[in-house]
């Protein structure tokens, strides 16, 4: 069988820090590992070092989606810099003792990047406006920190749930789709008020098992740009 045109890369996202703001992406080389630079710092809570999950999140401070990470060199994230512009616009480095004594965190330096679940996730563009429908209030994509966006052809309300145990090839990257994203609290908050409510939540819950989009892991690592086609292998 042939594959499938599916869709097209309308977002790509990284989160340079863990529940800090996106930073858009036009392209990028898609490792092992998902988005090079995705979730490589995370500020730690105290006393809580030990703690199972001892990141500060948005679930402890809803304003984190106003602190806009960035890597300095976007393309060699392993040897670059992040800036962080806080709400009052300072811009300052990760590790300065200003933005630790600001979130009463500590920073911490991470590997592979602290990812809930998988290394990637995706979200189409007609799932956000439908769960938005179903809420009965607009629903930013940003909401549900994708890596990926898709904007999709066809006319299924939630079509990356038929993706889950396909392959989808994505520009130069291959991907397959383990699994359905389970949400939780985060999305309730609005990333551009930092208001947070519970209508998003509880039509996810209500009509959606309590998930919406999809992660998954990579299959072959490769370039993928904006624009870039998403097929879904034949089989």
């Amino acid at each position: 069988m042939h594959d499938e045109l599916v869709g097209r890369v309308a977002a790509i996202l990284r989160y340079p820090v863990k529940s800090m703001a996106a930073e858009p992406l036009e392209s990028a080389d898609v490792s092992w590992n998902g988005l090079p630079g995705d979730r490589r710092w995370a500020f730690v809570r105290p006393d809580l070092e030990r703690n199972g999950f001892p990141w500060l999140t948005l679930r402890q401070r809803n304003d984190l989606n106003a602190y806009r990470p960035r890597w300095v060199d976007p393309t060699r994230p392993d040897r670059s810099a992040v800036l962080v512009r806080t709400p009052t616009d300072a811009e300052l480095e990760i590790t300065s003792p200003e933005l630790a004594q600001e979130l009463g965190a500590q920073v911490m330096k991470l590997d592979r990047g602290a990812f809930d679940s998988m290394p990637l996730s995706l979200v189409s563009t007609r799932t956000v406006t439908e769960i938005g429908t179903l809420a009965g209030t607009p629903a930013d994509v940003l909401r549900f920190r994708p890596n990926l966006v898709v904007e999709p052809i066809g006319d299924d309300a939630f079509p990356e749930d038929a993706w889950v145990g396909a392959t989808l090839r994505v520009g130069g990257m291959t991907m397959r789709v383990d699994r359905r994203d389970k949400r939780c609290v985060v999305i309730n908050i609005d990333p551009a008020t930092g208001h947070r409510s519970p209508e998003v939540l509880k039509a996810v819950a209500r009509h959606r098992d309590t998930c919406l989009g999809v992660y998954g892991s990579v299959v072959a690592p490769g370039p993928v740009t904006v624009g870039s086609p998403v097929f879904r292998a034949g089989s």
